[in-house]
């Protein structure tokens, strides 16, 4: 099937438990809170402190694990990983956690992010007779840890990490201990929390929530912290650099109800509409968003500028990303499948839609057939976030930068292929002007200066221009669309 993708994806949701009973239903739970960021393949790791118990497989956290799963995977610490893979690597081979037995015993990796010189490290170790069982770059980190001469295990951790560049939010696990850390950069989140005796390490704080955690602190950008029989310690830091925090985790890909970066992703997307109202007012009468990530950004601009906010699209949310359609009836539904319009709502009616962003601009346009089917007399789009015009190198899977429209089109022809009344996107300032501390995130897909630099043809094969080894990223299934 040809997937078109017409959102931004995230890469996936790792998560780490120390010390807790049944620790394989804690990370359970805590990857059902972070199936948005991972819908291609789940893994868990467990261990007793002797033995690795393990299982993974292709599909969605509950019909990975039904609960007699559950009870073979024993122990009170575990690792734990959603995968959304793309570009190929849609396979079993490359499901996480990564799970090898070496010299210096038991491990089991999970990785959110990207690395922006795996490719060179992996021909490096090919070359001295490495052997890979995946196309992923967080076998990379494996290697390292293995191959490293460090004389004890945080020590190896520690000399790995320093020697890899890019983004990373990575969860391990041995016999004795779980370990969390990021990038020196921060590129992607992960957060510590307390659970009875034990500890837990997530990507987002609502995977915490769901296991009634107390929420603790963020695991620092360039921190490796140690969940073992002493608590949380921080085994060393890497070498310190500017923070360059994703800010798409708080425009589109973070659950709502999540803490992000010391900020609530609700509130910031609030805030994003009600800039974008101030930036691209408009004369309707009511305002309605393209669920589920923009209804926080919607009801911004709403607040913002007195129209009325209503549910005037319906998003079915029992529709799989496998959803294939065999015959020409079916390629033909494409978006009515996912969303439905509100006549009642819409018709007669001047409509604002907001959305988080636009990518290919695909799906959008079929959206705004939908509100024309149901009489919307305009129809006026509103973006809260500024024109992609550069794929992101550093964990998200974007398409190659003549894909997104945004980098090859006027507003004009971008309204015009819409078939909109108006079109409007919130400024760079404006998007700055809703975080709190603008200087601390990464806007390099907005202007394509990539604050973190890695070879031409690492790029370049992540982005599918040239063929590759290597495959990467997970994402959310915001949109898998054929044109």
């Amino acid at each position: 099937m040809n997937r078109v993708q017409d959102h931004f994806h995230d890469q996936c949701g790792v998560v780490a438990v120390y010390g807790v009973p049944d620790a394989s239903r804690t990370a359970y739970l805590a990857l059902y809170a972070l199936q948005h960021r991972g819908q291609e393949s789940s893994g868990i790791v467990t261990s007793d402190g002797k033995r690795f118990f393990h299982h993974k497989a292709m599909g969605l956290i509950a019909d990975v694990f039904p609960d007699r799963v559950l009870a073979e995977l024993p122990g009170d610490r575990a690792v734990g990983h959603n995968r959304y893979s793309t570009k190929g690597s849609s396979s079993l081979r490359n499901a996480q956690p990564i799970w090898v037995t070496y010299h210096g015993g038991d491990l089991a990796l999970a990785h959110n992010g990207q690395l922006v010189n795996a490719l060179e490290l992996r021909r490096g170790m090919e070359a001295t007779g490495s052997i890979f069982q995946t196309t992923s770059d967080s076998e990379v980190m494996v290697h390292l840890i293995a191959g490293s001469r460090e004389p004890d295990f945080e020590g190896r951790l520690l000399d790995a990490l320093r020697r890899v560049e890019g983004a990373f939010a990575v969860t391990v696990l041995t016999p004795h201990a779980a370990y969390a850390a990021r990038d020196r950069h921060g590129f992607r989140p992960l957060v510590l929390g307390r659970l009875g005796d034990g500890w837990v390490a997530a990507s987002e704080t609502c995977a915490l929530d769901i296991v009634e955690a107390e929420v603790v602190r963020e695991v620092e950008a360039g921190e490796v912290v140690a969940l073992d029989a002493d608590g949380v310690r921080t085994v060393g830091r890497l070498p310190e650099a500017p923070l360059h925090q994703c800010v798409f985790e708080l425009i589109y890909f973070a659950r709502p109800d999540s803490t992000v970066f010391g900020e609530s992703v609700d509130r910031v997307r609030r805030r994003l509409g009600r800039q974008l109202a101030v930036e691209q007012p408009v004369t309707a009468d009511c305002v309605i968003a393209v669920p589920d990530s923009s209804n926080s950004a919607a009801l911004g601009f709403a607040e913002q500028s007195g129209i009325p906010f209503e549910l005037g699209l319906i998003r079915n949310h029992y529709i799989g990303r496998t959803f294939i359609r065999p015959g020409q009836l079916l390629r033909e539904a494409g978006v009515r499948v996912k969303y439905n319009a509100v006549r009642p709502i819409l018709e007669g009616k001047r409509v604002v839609v907001v959305d988080d962003s636009i990518v290919r601009g695909t799906t959008s346009r079929k959206l705004v057939r939908l509100l024309r089917r149901a009489r919307a007399k305009e129809v006026h789009f509103r973006v809260a976030s500024p024109p992609i015009t550069h794929p992101c190198r550093y964990g998200i899977d974007t398409p190659r930068r003549q894909e997104l429209i945004a980098a090859t089109h006027t507003l004009e022809e971008i309204r015009d292929f819409l078939g909109v009344d108006s079109l409007g996107y919130l400024s760079l300032e404006g998007l700055q002007a809703a975080v709190s501390e603008p200087s601390r995130h990464c806007y390099a897909c907005f202007h394509g200066r990539y604050p973190v630099e890695g070879s031409e043809e690492d790029f370049r094969r992540r982005e599918g221009r040239s063929p590759g080894i290597l495959s990467y990223g997970a994402t959310t299934d915001r949109e898998t669309l054929q044109t």
